[in-house]
């Protein structure tokens, strides 16, 4: 068997993940809006969405046309890191609760989150976000795709932080 399918299955279990981040943060946005809340940012949204549809879709047509062998000290040291970066995610998921989102939305009288990895560094997911973004393409040596991502991404987050720290000065 080759490489390539093995690929493909992960990209996959990536996407089915996002699936469930969105069917939580749906729920969370409901919860969100029937206590006031207020969304920041909505105009990065779709460009954000883009870029992460973008990154799978990328991996997938590099690996697929390009043809990069995968490398494994390359491709096993990168899948420890998606681990990772998905752990880091649902931790900050989990800690955030309610108040996690996809969406940067601000609920009057929240009491803004300090626990969890958030104790660590004020945007924990962010940090998620990048690691996978370098890694995941990474797992077939897709670094077209790496780095394509990343350069958007880092213009994205830049806008992305300043929104959020704004909306968490609301919280203060």
């Amino acid at each position: 068997m080759t490489s390539e399918p093995l690929f493909t299955a992960l990209v996959v279990a990536v996407g089915l993940e996002r699936v469930a981040e969105l069917a939580v943060s749906r729920r969370n946005a409901a919860w969100s809006f029937a206590r006031g809340g207020v969304e920041l940012g909505r105009g990065h949204y779709p460009f954000m969405v883009a870029l992460h549809t973008g990154l799978l879709a990328g991996a997938l047509v590099e690996v697929w046309t390009r043809g990069p062998d995968a490398v494994p000290p390359l491709a096993w040291s990168m899948l420890a890191l998606v681990v990772a970066s998905q752990a880091l995610r649902w931790w900050c998921i989990t800690t955030l609760g309610r108040q996690w989102n996809t969406r940067v939305i601000v609920v009057p009288g929240a009491a803004r989150v300090t626990g969890g990895p958030y104790r660590l560094l004020p945007h924990p997911n962010y940090l998620a976000v990048v690691v996978e973004g370098i890694a995941l393409p990474l797992v077939h040596s897709a670094w077209i795709t790496a780095a394509v991502f990343t350069a958007l991404n880092a213009l994205l987050l830049a806008a992305r932080v300043r929104t959020e720290d704004a909306a968490l000065a609301r919280l203060a």
